[in-house]
């Protein structure tokens, strides 16, 4: 099943009777938050108005990121689902085009600080304030651009396949910018020299950091099942200008 619905070109990948996977599209929020007060449309609902029933967000993207977004049809689902988001048995892979030719393999264990909410983080311990977070990546393909940004004549750019062992918020964002691959796009962790390279050039403004497949037990049979999401067209479109075809 693939409907097409004509805001943000929001898609439904997958569905059953517990389950719907959407493709959410990059600058799309999931759910209504404080800080993007004057938005007005969110997967949540427009998924909801797209299959005409409720829908339970059992994770989530930040706004930037596009790709693969599950939702459960009921809260059975949603509570079964949750417990292996909490317990990480579920396995999620994602896209990114990052500065640099990365390792062809590679596993990151670097600690994370939790971005802490003044209000309802506030009786935390700073001890509970860092958080152990792992993540492996694998090289799919590298290029070389020819366009000069600071004293080098060319560019190197690496496309990786990242699947995030823990769930801490930018993980993967972050952990590519520690190991001094930033994703493209990235203004807040990334490097704004190659950003804005990007942006002249393409004219795409975007992050370049896709879900991609997520890997999981149904919560009903109790098999395993794999969804997979298709390349936002824009991140698509950007791979082949850069031959970067895995």
């Amino acid at each position: 099943m693939h409907t097409e619905c004509r805001y943000h070109n929001l898609s439904v990948v997958y569905q059953d009777e517990s389950l719907v996977a959407i493709h959410k599209p990059a600058g799309l929020l999931v759910h209504r938050s404080p800080i993007d007060k004057h938005e007005t449309q969110f997967a949540v609902q427009m998924t909801r108005d797209l299959i005409g029933q409720e829908v339970f967000p059992v994770h989530r993207l930040d706004k930037p990121t596009s790709g693969l977004l599950l939702f459960t049809l009921n809260k059975d689902a949603a509570r079964h689902l949750g417990e292996q988001f909490m317990q990480h048995s579920l396995s999620k892979t994602y896209w990114a085009i990052c500065r640099g030719w990365a390792n062809e393999s590679g596993h990151i264990d670097h600690a994370l600080k939790f971005h802490k909410d003044k209000i309802a983080d506030k009786t935390r311990r700073d001890e509970e304030l860092i958080q152990e977070a792992f993540t492996d990546y694998r090289t799919l393909a590298t290029t070389t651009l020819d366009k000069p940004l600071g004293k080098y004549p060319q560019q190197r750019y690496s496309l990786l396949e990242l699947k995030p062992q823990t769930g801490r918020k930018h993980q993967l964002r972050r952990h590519m910018n520690f190991i001094n691959h930033p994703i493209i796009g990235d203004v807040r962790y990334g490097d704004r020299h190659h950003n804005h390279l990007f942006n002249d050039w393409l004219g795409i403004h975007r992050l370049y950091l896709a879900a991609t497949q997520l890997e999981f037990i149904h919560p009903d049979t109790e098999q395993a099942i794999s969804i997979k999401a298709p390349l936002e067209d824009s991140f698509a479109e950007t791979l082949n200008i850069l031959k970067l075809t895995s």
